[in-house]
């Protein structure tokens, strides 16, 4: 019998994680992480990972019985590529079918899902030289580090305007010429079940309100304080930088939140548009998934 594989996708506070636990927990599969910041350590809190809370479990890849990779696998000083990633899940995808476990990817990172799906484009590697330049004057003025790439580049995150700066100091070519041309390295087979979670962007905004205070008390401050004492990068995460500003004493704890909470509904705002017009999803749940949701999409797959 064919193993069926799923990729369930949506913006944050969307409920996809408790989604694909329940899911996982039906169909005997492995979970498998496709966010770009709860593969990284230290921020469980912050990053909403199903870990959170419960990090003494990371080292066994385990959430009662159910099997977790990639989450928590990463130190924050270390930088990881899309390729990187790929590998990564390329690795945990096929040990998954060797056992004969279905595997489901989730997570909020459009572009890693993307690559999952249809590969990557063939770009070049680059020096260490190229890529600390350019997340030099990402850091110290990303307007002016956009404005060095073509209007066809829309991406505003800082790591994708450094990768695509990087790639433009190594070669002299903008990363969009790369992109382009014929994509390499899925790790997903066409008939991958694709579920797309989309609940009503109020229903998000007061999810978002509701969780960041429970992140707070959770451990989120800790892990902020871990941050400065190792010099970490706080720009991984939304949450981390507004923690950071408040310790060391930038702006009042409020202010924190308030901005946090902002910036992560900004945030879903543009993973909403993203998955609206760059996935094709198989099924679309318009709504905080429940019990009923996991078995229809088993009794229909």
């Amino acid at each position: 019998m064919k193993i069926r594989d799923y990729i369930i996708v949506g913006p944050t506070a969307s409920g996809k994680s408790g989604f694909a636990d329940k899911l996982a927990r039906k169909i005997g599969g492995v979970i498998i992480n496709c966010d770009s910041v709860q593969i990284y350590r230290g921020i469980e809190n912050i990053s909403a990972s199903p870990f959170a809370e419960r990090t003494d479990e990371i080292a066994s890849e385990m959430l009662e019985g159910v099997p977790y990779k990639l989450f928590s696998v990463l130190d924050l000083s270390t930088q990881q590529s899309v390729s990187d990633y790929l590998d990564l899940a390329r690795r945990e995808y096929e040990k998954a079918h060797a056992l004969g476990q279905s595997a489901i990817f989730v997570g909020g990172t459009g572009y890693y899902a993307n690559a999952l799906l249809n590969g990557i484009s063939q770009i070049p590697n680059v020096s260490d030289e190229s890529r600390k330049k350019a997340r030099e004057l990402v850091a110290n003025d990303i307007d002016a580090a956009r404005k060095m790439l073509p209007p066809e580049f829309t991406a505003t995150d800082p790591q994708r305007v450094a990768r695509a700066l990087e790639v433009f100091f190594e070669t002299g070519h903008h990363i969009t010429e790369y992109q382009n041309k014929p994509r390499i390295g899925a790790v997903l087979p066409a008939d991958t079940v694709k579920i797309l979670i989309n609940p009503d962007n109020d229903i998000l905004r007061r999810r978002i309100a509701d969780r960041i205070p429970e992140m707070l008390s959770g451990g989120a401050m800790d892990e902020a304080r871990a941050i400065i004492e190792n010099n970490w990068n706080p720009t991984r995460a939304i949450g981390a930088v507004q923690l950071v500003d408040f310790l060391t004493g930038k702006i009042t704890k409020d202010a924190a939140i308030q901005n946090w909470i902002t910036k992560t509904n900004q945030y879903a705002k543009r993973q909403r548009t993203w998955f609206r017009g760059q996935f094709v999803a198989d099924i679309e749940i318009t709504h905080i998934p429940n019990d009923a949701d996991v078995e229809s999409v088993i009794r229909n797959i």
